[in-house]
């Protein structure tokens, strides 16, 4: 067994003497040579009494509590303790269970990096004596290849997720480290990474990330300890050993591995992976500047967002093998869009635009974030979606909202998702400050050049467009306020002190303000949230003659429950002169759905209902029929299927007047 007291020193010297794990943000990237934006600490934005309160809130009191109960009901932990003899229980769950717990606990370090919580510290504390108590004097720790099952360790790569868990064990005890300064679980995920590097490598065993996570983890881990072999680790595994692992073609596209990623020229294959993998490819550029996984980012993202995403920001649109279809392949009913997918496009954004600084990344952050990602966890914070789709029958046996799943790893990811977006608003570069986000919150932090700044957003956003910014630097100090302007946002206007911005305000880019900033200077952004109709691609076959409703970032949905004189919302269409805002009508309801703004347009309902036409008849008795007027309701898409099973569409069938 290798001592630690010498593993202490030899390994984790580099943590001993990193900079301050309070500065930390959810990506480390103050010493990354190629980040063109810096991450500011979660604990350094307050978000206040606005939109996302509420869901933080419910996050932290009900719903994080709650899934620990079902991870211990469902022997999660326990399959811990068996190792460890603390309990005689047979091993419960799929093979992947360690990482939903590990995922858990990274949510839990997010709450912490906000402020203390003792039960949940506690909580946290309890986890790892029993995650190491199971860990073995080699470093290896996983509760599925274990006992007999010891000779298949690394031997299923596959579908073994051996190292997917491990990822999740890196990234909960990194955020555990940036929250408390405690280092226990840290040390013990880096005996296991050890255990890896002693064994694994070009010329030593070959290894697969059967599912991509790792890669990403040990990216952070690099830039935690500063130790070269963990950035070397994440690059082997993304070029891949697939032919000394004779893997096939069929491994190669649904894994998302195995071949050497700047080989590949679009996204297929396992959504969530695909993600994964994106995401830590560009986590290893910016750490190493390679142009060739630069182009290949580019590439990959260019097919996404013009070609295999949804308009709700979900990804991955077959359920066969929860998988990306071909280009335009977006069916709405049958979508799969898999919370932790949408997920991992919010994340892999986010990282795109740490090392671009360029505003169509935040466009689709907040895209996926307002609409694939808070659909996933109901406004009770009890239930979770699995698939998010964009269209429902309604039927009661469709249960698309359920407290628990045997693959579980959703909850937990919107739960961390939750409690690290405090470190989604802002970043810093050399130049001064962006703002990528906007909700009512307060910051706290410092420009680069040491100048600390105090920053309150106050708005009503996403309900109302306008947000005001007041400026406290603790000096007078010239820098440049740069502010996301949506790409929706085509009417925005700005000024400064009640004075005109004079530079144009261009939807899609951020407003540059360069000024000499005064404490209590005041900054008014206008984003102008009206509601507006949008087209999908002709080639998208199913939303042919079909239009979406959006208002600010919010993508809207009709459910059944809100239709009045209307049996089905599948017989209506929504009646349009053209105008994007024309016909709208709309008010915040503070008590319907958690508080929303309910839009309200004319439409036509079919007469007779199509279920009672036939299924096929003349185009000139179709063409005869005028339907009946009727109003149509529509809500927010985050929060369809709260209130039970209800029909539902976001792609609506419309005439023009």
């Amino acid at each position: 067994m290798f001592p630690r007291t010498i593993f202490a020193l030899l390994v984790l010297a580099p943590l001993l003497t990193a900079q301050d794990w309070r500065d930390a943000g959810v990506l480390d990237l103050r010493k990354s040579p190629h980040a063109r934006l810096h991450s500011v600490p979660v604990r350094a934005v307050t978000i206040e009494d606005g939109f996302w309160s509420k869901r933080r809130q419910v996050n932290v009191e009900r719903s994080i509590p709650s899934l620990l109960a079902l991870l211990e009901e469902n022997g999660v932990v326990d399959n811990f303790r068996r190792l460890s003899g603390r309990k005689n229980v047979a091993r419960r769950g799929p093979l992947y269970t360690d990482s939903d717990l590990y995922k858990w606990m990274e949510a839990v370090a997010f709450v912490l990096q906000s402020g203390d919580n003792p039960k949940l510290r506690a909580q946290f504390d309890q986890l790892t004596d029993e995650i190491l108590a199971a860990q073995e004097p080699s470093g290896y720790l996983n509760t599925y290849f274990v006992e007999d099952r010891v000779p298949l360790r690394f031997q299923q790569m596959q579908s073994g997720h051996e190292l997917y868990c491990l990822g999740h064990l890196l990234q909960a005890a990194i955020a555990y480290h940036r929250a408390t300064g405690n280092r226990r679980l840290l040390d013990g995920a880096l005996r296991f990474v050890e255990y890896l590097i002693r064994d694994f490598g070009p010329d030593k065993k070959p290894l697969l990330t059967g599912h991509p996570e790792l890669e990403l983890a040990l990216v952070e881990l690099y830039r935690t300890t500063g130790d070269r072999r963990h950035l070397d680790l994440a690059g082997y595994l993304l070029r891949g050993d697939g032919e000394r692992l004779k893997l096939s073609r069929r491994d190669v596209v649904y894994l998302f591995s195995g071949k050497p990623f700047i080989e590949r020229t679009k996204l297929e294959g396992h959504a969530v992976r695909t993600m994964y993998a994106a995401s830590g490819a560009t986590d290893y550029f910016i750490e190493t500047g390679d142009e060739a996984y630069r182009r290949t980012l580019d590439r990959l993202w260019q097919d996404m967002t013009h070609g295999k995403m949804y308009i709700t920001g979900g990804v991955g649109s077959r359920a066969q093998g929860e998988a990306f279809g071909e280009p335009y392949e977006l069916p709405n009913r049958l979508a799969y869009t898999e919370s932790c997918a949408a997920i991992g496009n919010m994340i892999w954004n986010w990282r795109l635009l740490a090392a671009t600084g360029e505003a169509r990344f935040a466009d689709e952050i907040e895209r996926a974030l307002y609409n694939g990602v808070n659909s996933g966890m109901s406004l009770d914070g009890t239930l979770y979606c699995y698939r998010n789709p964009l269209e429902l029958t309604g039927d009661p046996e469709d249960k698309i909202r359920n407290p628990w799943y045997s693959t579980t790893c959703c909850p937990p990811n919107l739960q961390r998702v939750l409690a690290s977006l405090p470190g989604y608003f802002y970043s810093t570069s050399r130049e001064g400050l962006h703002i990528h986000l906007y909700d009512d919150n307060t910051l706290d932090w410092r420009l680069e050049d040491g100048t600390g700044l105090r920053l309150k957003q106050t708005t009503k956003y996403p309900w109302e467009g306008t947000v005001e910014i007041s400026m406290r630097p603790e000096r007078a100090a010239e820098f440049t306020l740069f502010l996301r302007v949506p790409a929706w946002a085509s009417s925005a206007r700005a000024a400064v002190n009640g004075r005109p911005v004079r530079d144009p305000v261009k939807a899609g880019e951020y407003l540059a303000i360069r000024r000499k900033w005064q404490p209590n200077d005041r900054v008014v952004l206008d984003l102008g949230i009206t509601p507006r109709l949008t087209s999908a691609n002709p080639l998208v076959r199913e939303n042919a003659g079909r239009v979406a409703v959006e208002r600010g970032p919010l993508v809207y949905c009709m459910e059944q429950a809100d239709q009045f004189g209307v049996t089905s919302i599948f017989d209506v269409k929504l009646s349009h002169g053209g105008e994007r805002a024309k016909g709208f009508t709309g008010e915040y309801r503070p008590d319907k759905l958690g508080g929303i703004v309910e839009l309200w347009h004319t439409g036509v309902a079919e007469e007779p209902p199509l279920t009672e036409r036939p299924l096929y008849e003349a185009l000139r008795d179709v063409r005869g029929r005028a339907g009946k007027p009727v109003t149509i309701s529509f809500i927010p898409y985050y929060a369809f299927s709260n209130r039970g099973p209800s029909a539902m569409q976001v792609w609506i069938p419309y005439e023009q007047r």
